[in-house]
């Protein structure tokens, strides 16, 4: 596996009421955040608890995820991980 770090944080755990707005706030001190996104129940239209952040740069995001990995946001113990990369088989590749 490559040593290649992104630009994507995915957060977990978020509470229903963060909104983006809030997460750029929270995430802005770290460096330039180029998109955040909260994902919805496409039906209800409600948080699904979790969303991804966007820097643009890895360092950027390394400063933020070591920052923010396992704060408590709106009430809530967030986690912040690397965004993973969708591969094209490379589980199937690895049973």
């Amino acid at each position: 596996m490559a040593n290649r770090l992104g630009t994507q944080l995915f957060i977990s755990r978020l509470s229903s009421y963060t909104t983006i707005e809030r997460l750029e706030t929270l995430f802005s001190p770290f460096g330039s955040v180029s998109e955040a996104r909260l994902i919805r129940d496409p039906k209800t239209q409600r948080p699904k608890g979790f969303g991804f952040v966007t820097f643009q740069s890895p360092d950027e995001a390394k400063k933020a995820l070591q920052a923010m990995d396992g704060r408590i946001v709106d009430g809530r113990l967030i986690f912040v991980e690397f965004a993973k990369t969708r591969g094209h088989g490379v589980d199937a590749a690895s049973r």
